[in-house]
Parts: C-alpha cells; sequence; structure tokens
C-alpha cells in the first residue's frame, strides 16, 4: 500500500511539473455517421421496432414494408435476395439490400435482444446476411463507454473513456469498409451495446465531452486501450510491430488486477484508479497517451437519400413481396 500511495504522489508531482493545460482548439475534420457491423455471416436474424418502422429497398429507396410496433420479424437470406416473414410466411423483397428506419426518427430498432439508435441495412453478401447500424457519432459512443466500462465506476474515467473511444472510433473510420461497415460492436474494434446499455452517468460522460478527440501532430490518433495491464503498460511496437510516438510504455496504476487485453495505451482499471485518486480525464488521457492535444471535432450527420427521401408507395402490404 505505502509503495502504491508513494507511486500516486510521485505521479502527481510529475503532473504539477510537467502537464500543460490542454486547451480545446477546433479541428477541420467533420465526424459523421459511423457504421457498426452487429451481424455478419449469418444465415438468419431477426429485427423489430419500437414504433412502425419503414423497410426499403436500398438500391432503389422503394417502400417495401411497414413493421409493427414491438412484433419482431425473421430475416433470412435468400438466395441472393433477402425474405421477411409476415404472419408465418416468408416473402421475397427481391434486393440484396433493405434499409429499416423510423420515419420520424422516433423510437428503437432491435436485433440480437439490444435495442439500437438510429437506422438498420440489411445486405446478403454471398448468400450469408450482415446487418449494419448506422448512427450519428455521439449517439455510438453512448452505448460503447457503458460496454466498455462498468457503469458503477468514476465519471471522470467515463469522460477518458468517451474520448478515447471516440478518437478510436474517427481514426478507424472505414476500417473495414469491404465489409460494408466502419467497426464491429466487439472488443475487436469497441464493444457497443447500443441504446440497452446506455446509462445516465455514461451518458452524461458522453456528453460533457461532445467532440473531444486525441490529436497527435494535427492527425486524431487512434486511442488504443486495454482493460489492465497488470502494472506497466507496453508500448505498440510490442505487439504490432510499429511503434506510435504518443504511446509509451508507462506503470499502469492497476496493480492486483490480472492481466487483460493487448496492454497498449490506456488501462481502463488505472484510469478508474487514477480518477478515485482525484485525477481529472484530461490528466489520465495526459499521462497514458504522450505529447497529444484535445482537440474538438466538428460533428455533423451524414445525409444520406433513404425511403423517406423519395415518393413513398401508396400499397404497402405483404402483397408487395414474393412469396418464397
Amino acid at each position: 500500500m505505502k509503495r502504491m500511495n508513494l507511486k500516486y504522489n510521485l505521479l502527481k508531482t510529475a503532473i504539477k511539473l510537467f502537464f500543460i493545460a490542454v486547451l480545446l482548439c477546433s479541428f477541420t475534420q467533420e465526424a459523421e455517421a459511423i457504421r457498426i457491423g452487429l451481424h455478419e455471416g449469418v444465415k438468419k436474424t431477426y429485427v423489430g421496432s419500437s414504433e412502425n418502422a419503414e423497410f426499403s429497398d436500398a438500391n432503389t429507396g422503394k417502400l417495401l414494408f411497414i413493421s409493427r410496433s414491438f412484433t419482431p420479424y425473421s430475416i433470412k437470406a435468400y438466395g441472393q435476395s433477402i425474405a421477411i416473414k409476415v404472419k408465418g410466411r416468408y416473402y421475397d423483397c427481391s434486393t440484396n439490400a433493405i434499409y429499416m428506419h423510423n420515419p420520424e426518427n422516433k423510437g428503437f430498432l432491435a436485433t440480437k435482444r439490444r435495442w439500437y439508435r438510429g437506422d438498420m441495412y440489411i445486405y446478403n453478401f454471398n448468400g450469408k446476411l450482415t446487418v449494419v447500424n448506422t448512427l450519428p457519432l455521439e449517439e455510438y459512443i453512448m452505448g460503447v463507454v457503458p460496454a466498455e466500462m462498468p457503469s458503477k465506476w468514476n465519471i471522470e474515467a467515463h469522460k477518458a473513456q468517451a474520448i478515447a473511444a471516440r478518437s478510436y472510433a474517427i481514426a478507424n473510420i472505414n476500417k473495414r469498409g469491404s465489409h460494408g461497415f466502419d467497426l464491429k460492436d466487439t472488443p475487436a474494434d469497441q464493444a457497443y451495446g447500443g441504446a440497452s446499455s446506455e446509462t445516465p452517468q455514461t451518458t452524461h460522460a458522453v456528453l460533457s465531452t461532445r467532440g473531444e478527440v486525441l490529436t497527435y501532430n494535427n492527425k486524431i490518433i487512434p486511442a488504443y486501450y486495454h482493460a489492465s495491464s497488470g502494472g506497466k503498460t507496453i508500448s505498440a511496437g510490442k505487439i504490432w510491430n510499429h511503434d506510435l510516438p504518443f504511446i509509451q510504455s508507462v506503470d499502469s496504476f492497476d496493480w492486483g488486477i490480472r492481466k487483460n487485453g493487448h496492454g497498449v495505451g490506456m488501462s481502463q482499471y488505472g484510469a478508474n484508479n487514477l480518477a478515485n485518486k482525484g485525477f481529472s480525464a484530461r490528466q489520465i488521457l495526459n499521462y497514458f497517451y504522450k505529447d497529444v492535444n484535445l482537440s474538438r471535432v466538428k460533428l455533423v450527420e451524414k445525409e444520406e437519400e433513404t425511403a423517406s427521401d423519395t415518393k413513398k408507395e401508396e400499397d404497402t402490404n405483404q402483397q408487395q413481396f414474393k412469396k418464397d
């Protein structure tokens, strides 16, 4: 315990001597909507909505179907097309891409036993389904922070997590573009639990850091993080064969916690321990990421042509589908 307190005291002294208050500066890069892969390579899944939702052909904008709220719909790959089960029967949508959204932007969409903000795209790629959640960046981060950190942790740790996650997301836009989305919803990129995982405290942490990102040499960094290092983080070169100047090996302040993750960047347990000792989110980030600046991106929602932008078909019943 004495050793740990000495470490904290030394860190406080170092920050007092060398920590330069980070000034928020505007950043020219715009943050648009992000695409998150929820399902990939499945033959069948289900979707639903809390309000009546529109299903449209994502290729043509043609309205295919209006679903009922709180009703699950089974969807399956049908050759190179997609079929939806309505009243016990599958109907061929005659398209390989479906766009699903709430026309008044109210309510939530559902799949994987979770609620999600934003819209969904369902694709048939080579006879297998991919389901993508498209939503504004900040709403995505609202579903990341509570999935990555326990909601009862210190709010300064949550703020640090929000800024790191936002930075990672923007730096990795289109990382998995060949798969039809930007990032997975798993720790392979960032854990994302949708609206179902949101809590008041973690949402406050996201909103209070809205648009804030970490930059190095005027570029947003992929702010890698992990659960715990077991005492000391490691440099990126030890894992990926290339060093990152803004990530160096430092004491992780997570002693006694079993190592969990790659060990590069911010230790989440360490961040919470530092927050509990009185360190702010900015101080935590400045400790784990070297020579970085805290900047704010301009947040915009990507405008997309959707079914609501096209003339709606009057006949929206199941006769629009071809029976399986």
